[in-house]
């Protein structure tokens, strides 16, 4: 039984806000592969937590030492509640995994509280999916596990609906000016190569909910999506060579002569102008990716998808495109989540047509 090992911590604890997002995230990732996880709360509501300092970030600390790269922990409840994800079981049993946990976690509790606090302390564990026999109030269990908080300060609130208006009406006044061109694409692509004009596929936005992507098809209609993924897996753990991009591939086979042409020049993303107004994207933000990828994803890497919702374009294409690693993107990405504000978003905006005409790093 390996669930839980001594190893050193990869991150430090999450904060409330960013726990239960990844918990959120988690949750549907799991509706949607059927791979299982479990929840483990750790909870002192009980204790007299005044007196305790800072007893309980050191215990937090050591889950943290206790756990795996693939495992997360953080705060469920600020300073109440301690919470680990356990992400791959392994096809371990659920019995001998709550044996060999519970064991590890009040061995890591007895060395840090008096044997009454110990006993104080409330552990649950909440596996998914959920069966019957599990026993419990479901309903709750569910609402745990579907923790969303919003913490956001009035200022992001404020942001958040400046930022909707902008996005309505720019893509609203963009999709009515650029529809002659809208109609030119459309033509060429049907005359181009058998299939639809558009290329839908199933893309990750905030908080991993999944929404129809949209784009000109720039590929043949039938192809392997298995080169893509084999790509995206290399590039990810910076294996890619010869790579041209963040998401697209250098003399991709599966590319119409035409298609390559509309990726080149980004004319293929023009159609996501529907999924701003729509609401499922934003002109400025991180790059949704595929499920494939997200499965590829290290543990910060996840992070892109919680604090933003995904952008047509973003600090990334205007400050190095495809000149950049996958790791060096997420980066920039997650400075731009951590630092956006309207004014960056403007400059992002007026950045993006000279990055797209310039051609530098076109991806």
């Amino acid at each position: 039984m390996s669930i839980l090992k001594d190893t050193d911590p990869t991150s430090s604890i999450l904060d409330e806000v960013l726990f239960n997002r990844m918990l959120s995230v988690e949750r549907k990732r799991s509706e949607r592969t059927g791979a299982h996880f479990l929840l483990v709360l750790i909870d002192f509501g009980r204790l007299a937590r005044a007196q305790l300092g800072g007893t309980l970030e050191k215990i937090g600390m050591a889950l943290a030492v206790s756990t795996r790269e693939t495992d997360i922990t953080g705060w469920h409840r600020d300073k109440i509640a301690l919470g680990v994800i356990f992400t791959a079981l392994n096809g371990t049993s659920r019995q001998e995994t709550r044996a060999a946990i519970s064991g590890k976690i009040q061995k890591l509790l007895s060395e840090s509280l008096v044997p009454a606090d110990v006993q104080g302390t409330e552990i649950s564990f909440h596996f998914f999916p959920e069966k019957e026999e599990d026993g419990g109030n479901q309903v709750e269990s569910g609402r745990i596990l579907y923790a969303d908080r919003d913490s956001e300060q009035i200022s992001k609130k404020f942001f958040s609906i400046v930022k909707r208006i902008i996005d309505v009406s720019v893509s609203a006044i963009a999709l009515a000016f650029l529809s002659p061109l809208f109609v030119l694409i459309a033509i060429a692509v049907k005359k181009s190569s058998a299939g639809p004009v558009f290329f839908r596929q199933r893309r990750l936005g905030k908080h991993g909910v999944e929404f129809t992507f949209l784009k000109f098809r720039s590929m043949y209609a039938a192809n392997d999506s298995r080169i893509h993924q084999e790509f995206t897996a290399n590039l990810i753990n910076g294996k890619s060579n010869g790579a041209n991009g963040v998401y697209k591939m250098l003399k991709d086979p599966r590319s119409t002569p035409l298609g390559s042409f509309l990726r080149a020049s980004s004319l293929d993303e023009l159609p996501q102008l529907l999924n701003v107004l729509g609401g499922s994207m934003s002109l400025v933000g991180p790059r949704p990716p595929i499920p494939y990828e997200f499965e590829c994803y290290q543990l910060w890497h996840r992070r892109r998808i919680l604090e933003a919702k995904p952008g047509i374009t973003g600090l990334w294409q205007v400050n190095g495109r495809s000149r950049t690693t996958f790791d060096e993107m997420v980066r920039v990405d997650l400075q731009y989540i951590k630092e956006q504000c309207l004014w960056t978003d403007i400059k992002i905006l007026i950045k993006t047509p000279l990055a797209v005409i310039s051609g530098h790093g076109a991806y």
